[in-house]
């Protein structure tokens, strides 16, 4: 797994062990990232189960002014920590060790420009986060083999659907 694009780019990032995390593939983070690009420079990005980092290191690697990595997996949050690390990305970053609904009522932006939530697959779909609330740009991720999700805003990359839906101001 890689930084696609941006100030990091081409650098490889680590991934935690073991099946509890499942890196988001560079096909589908390339694909995400297209769509993203004219929401991130100088955004606040939020990145809930994080696992590797990868996506948040991903969008400030192109631009975001700050991302939020959300993980409970203390193996993954050392990942995180490294990743961060290596990349030169800690200054904007802030990692919340918690689950992820205390963590979206402990941010404390008055907005966030772009949530990216990519549950595991066990947990419900994308969509069923991103019912949080928050105005955001909110994507996510949903295995194409637990069955085609319902609701507008999916598309097919690959094996993996992606939600894609822009939250407004309530």
């Amino acid at each position: 797994m890689r930084v696609i694009a941006g100030k990091a780019r081409s650098l490889k990032l680590k991934t935690p062990e073991g099946l509890e995390t499942r890196p988001t593939t560079d096909r589908i983070k390339e694909t995400l990232f297209n769509m993203l690009q004219p929401w991130l420079p100088d955004s606040i990005f939020i990145d809930l189960f994080s696992g590797s980092g990868g996506i948040g290191i991903e969008a400030l690697s192109r631009g975001a002014r700050h991302a939020y990595f959300v993980e409970n997996n203390k193996n993954a949050i050392a990942c995180i920590q490294e990743n961060l690390q290596f990349t030169k990305t800690m200054d904007d970053a802030t990692i919340l060790k918690q689950d992820v609904l205390s963590a979206l009522s402990g941010i404390h932006e008055k907005e966030a420009d772009v949530i990216f939530i990519d549950p595991p697959y066990e947990q419900g779909s994308a969509a069923d986060a991103c019912a949080s609330g928050r105005p955001a740009l909110c994507n996510g991720e949903y295995a194409a083999r637990c069955g085609s999700p319902e609701g507008n805003g999916f598309f097919l990359c690959g094996e993996t659907w992606v939600y894609h839906n822009k939250r407004e101001m309530l």
